[in-house]
């Protein structure tokens, strides 16, 4: 079993930058990846990025390549979110996710709570 908690979200004007951090606990985190996902109002939970913890590959979707950054820090156990030049249409409740190294790299099944993004034009 894998906890998540997220933190860092609030309120950010276009073009702020703002960071997310992720505490995973429960169990070793090389053995897993990392992403994060997000929903915006009135819509579906979308992919965002994702990380492999042990060897730290990145993947990004295409409305987060070239302004967002997944980064890990695994001693301390921490997966970051950098978003930059945020737009208001990034305002979504933002989820990390976890899943183990075996699954697909789309296919997460532990779940953080959330957290609040507002972006104001």
């Amino acid at each position: 079993q894998v906890q998540l908690a997220e933190s860092g979200g609030g309120l950010a004007q276009a073009g702020d930058s703002l960071r997310l951090s992720c505490a995973v606990s429960g169990r070793p985190v090389s053995r897993y990846g990392v992403g994060w996902f997000r929903q915006p109002p009135g819509k579906e939970r979308e992919f965002v990025a994702g990380i492999i913890m042990n060897g730290g590959y990145t993947y990004y979707s295409d409305s987060a390549k070239g302004r967002f950054r997944i980064s890990r820090d695994n001693p301390k156990a921490m997966v970051y979110l950098e978003m930059n030049n945020l737009r208001p249409e990034d305002t979504a409740v933002y989820y990390c996710a976890g899943r183990e190294s075996t699954r697909g790299q789309y296919d997460f099944n532990y779940w953080g709570q959330g957290i609040q993004v507002t972006v104001s034009s």
